[in-house]
This record gives C-alpha cells, sequence and structure tokens, in this order.
C-alpha cells in the first residue's frame, strides 16, 4: 500500500517556484493603451460577479478554476488575491482596483510607468524654472 506523500502530485515544498512570465508590457505594446484597458475590463467581466458587478471571493473562487485553469487555488490564495486589491477594504475588488491591481502586478509595466512620470515630473519643474 503506498504511503500518503507518495502522491503523483508534488506537496508544495517539493514544487520549484514557476518562474512568473510578464505578458503584459507585450500586450501593453501590441494594443496599446486604450486596447489594453478594454481587454482588462473583459478579463474583469470575466471574473465578477452578475449581481454584485465585483469580483468577490465566490466568484473569483468560481471563475478561478473555469476561466483561469487555477484550480489548485485554496481558499487562503483566493482571499490574498482580493486583499491585495481592495483598496477600499469592502471584500471585493471593482473595476478600477482590478485594472490597478493588474498594473502592479506587472514589474516590467510598473517600471516603466515610473520612468514615464519622472520624465513628465522633471520636464514640468525644468520648464517651471525657465518661465522664472
Amino acid at each position: 500500500m503506498a504511503s500518503p506523500k507518495s502522491s503523483t502530485r508534488p506537496s508544495q515544498q517539493d514544487q520549484e517556484p514557476t518562474k512568473f512570465q510578464d505578458f503584459f508590457p507585450t500586450m501593453a505594446g501590441k494594443l496599446g493603451g486604450e486596447g489594453l484597458i478594454e481587454e482588462l475590463c473583459k478579463g474583469f467581466e470575466l471574473l465578477m460577479d452578475k449581481d454584485k458587478g465585483v469580483i468577490t471571493f465566490e466568484s473569483l473562487r468560481r471563475n478561478a478554476s473555469t476561466v483561469l485553469g487555477l484550480g489548485d487555488l485554496t481558499d487562503e490564495d483566493v482571499r490574498c488575491m482580493i486583499n491585495e486589491g481592495d483598496f477600499d477594504r469592502d471584500g471585493a475588488l471593482n473595476q478600477m482596483e482590478f485594472c490597478v491591481l493588474m498594473f502592479r502586478l506587472s514589474p516590467e509595466l510598473m517600471e516603466a510607468s515610473r520612468c514615464v512620470v519622472t520624465e513628465v515630473i522633471e520636464e514640468e519643474f525644468s520648464d517651471c524654472s525657465h518661465r522664472q
């Protein structure tokens, strides 16, 4: 008889971390700003609770498996996902919170955004000092 530890599925301790591939910048480059936001809104609609108009714990739990193919998520994983983007702490993600979360989860896109904001601020200060 096989021991419980000899399952064909490796335990979480045995699994090597999956290397994260950030496709968000590629999508942004191909779709442009408006196209990217449109796709994010479509993604939000796939995950949201249709009656409440937000992503709830229950809707994410249900759709993580069917829509995202993430059937192995624990309840704690789902709670963490909701909490990560829930800025108003109402226990759900509205469309804006979802879109902001998607940007925050893309390290490369966040770095590019930081560079753009820095350039704009520097240009603004430069323009102000030339006017005086």
